[in-house]
């Protein structure tokens, strides 16, 4: 490999390896600095969970092709920017680089630097301008021409500039709908683009923009009114709201007490690929949870999230949308907050079948009682019928709230029709 096709990865300031990549192989690389391994910090940043090994030599990975992972070792593909933030990253490279730019998922990793989810960091970075000003109607705007275009209505109403300020501030976060991440100045209230800012001074938010004017319902809002609920239950999230009464916006858990915090997914941590149905279980994601010794209280916090999901259809719960927070001074992992809990269904289109990202029990589709019980009694979750009649008895807030915040009767009800009553 060239010189040029290897990278650092930096974490909480120390450099942690060098990664390199050879495109004709489609093959990764990773070495751990080895003043890294000496210093012996940080042994658990990465579980042994048969990837990454906590070895001197050179690791090289060949079996991680599949689109989420791009050949990378999975807790490092963690970083790239997920489905819309591609969307973005091509649309940029294409307005300031011409088409058919190709670009090496270490660039693309050399892109995200320090401006990445979570404390994992990639050197030598690509330099991007700073920008200490967002309108949020100006992006929205410029989303949905992005979002034309991806519908095949041609446009050159896009500004390269208008089209970095979003890049700089839209593709670090993960997900399929357009979202950015913000900082607001505690004192001033100015808000500024949320890669960078990271320090005590700032609140540092993610908002998901409402820019889909053909649904006839903001989904923003219905995740909202799922946030609501979900805090009623007493399950762990970070603090959320409404921005215009359509953004969602919620507080940062990779960002605390203005300190990045390393988070992997479950797919991260584990290679399981999200998009493969085989592994994306709620069994092994408790399997999971337990191997990495997070307290039975979290386990238990997990059996009522999987309770909540299948109570109210978000059957989008997938191996990515959970993900651990590590704890560097006792070097252990904990359960993050929940986040992206929602309605994940069209309530306007009538479903013959819908089928659950995670399986419970071995069933997508049908789960009952019964079925939770089992997933209860194999984990030691007590007073599980207890959490169960909790979060169904939750069903009528969740209707208050929703219709409170403005969506219309006739669409909550067809959202009820696919709720489950246990």
């Amino acid at each position: 490999m060239a010189v040029n096709d290897i990278i650092n990865v930096k974490c909480f300031g120390d450099i942690v390896g060098k990664l390199g990549f050879d495109e004709q192989k489609n093959k990764s690389f990773f070495q751990y600095e080895p003043s890294f391994l000496q210093d012996g910090k940080y042994k658990n940043i990465f579980p042994q969970t048969g990837i990454i090994k906590r070895i001197a030599q050179t690791q090289v990975f060949s079996g991680f092709n599949q689109k989420t992972f791009r050949a990378l070792p999975p807790q490092i593909a963690d970083s790239l920017p997920d489905m819309f933030g591609n969307l973005i990253f091509k649309t940029w490279l294409e307005k300031t680089q011409g088409e058919g730019r190709q670009i090496s998922v270490l660039e693309q990793l050399a892109y995200v630097a320090n401006r990445g989810m979570g404390a994992l960091e990639y050197y030598p970075h690509k330099e991007i301008s700073r920008n200490a000003t967002i309108d949020l109607e100006e992006i929205v705007n410029i989303f949905k021409l992005v979002l034309n275009n991806k519908r095949g209505v041609a446009s050159d109403k896009l500004d390269s500039e208008a089209l970095l300020n979003i890049f700089k501030i839209g593709t670090s976060a993960g997900g399929a709908r357009p979202k950015i991440l913000i900082s607001e100045h505690k004192e001033t209230r100015q808000i500024s683009p949320g890669d960078l800012e990271y320090s005590d001074t700032y609140h540092h938010y993610l908002v998901k923009l409402s820019v889909d004017d053909t649904l006839g319902y903001a989904r923003e809002v219905v995740e909202y009114s799922y946030y609501l609920t979900a805090i009623q239950l007493g399950i762990q999230m970070m603090p959320s709201k409404l921005i215009d009464n359509k953004h969602f916006c919620t507080a940062r858990f990779d960002r605390q007490d203005g300190e990045k915090q390393h988070i992997l997914t479950a797919t991260g941590m584990t290679g399981w690929d999200f998009r493969s149905p085989e592994m994306s279980t709620y069994e092994n994601l408790f399997e999971l949870a337990i191997f990495l010794k997070i307290p039975h209280a979290q386990i238990e916090e997990l059996f009522k999230r999987m309770v909540f999901n299948v109570v109210f259809s978000n059957t989008d719960d997938h191996l990515k949308n959970h993900s651990f927070i590590y704890q560097k001074i006792t070097d252990t992992w904990l359960l993050s907050p929940a986040y992206d809990l929602t309605y994940a269904l069209n309530p306007l289109l009538a479903y013959t079948k819908t089928s659950r990202a995670l399986s419970i029990n071995g069933k997508r589709t049908g789960v009952t009682k019964a079925d939770l019980l089992i997933v209860a009694d194999t984990f030691t979750v007590k007073n599980a019928l207890g959490i169960i009649e909790e979060v169904g008895g939750a069903i009528p807030f969740w209707r208050e709230r929703v219709l409170e915040l403005g969506l219309e009767d006739f669409i909550v009800r067809k959202m009820e029709r696919s709720f489950v009553f246990l």
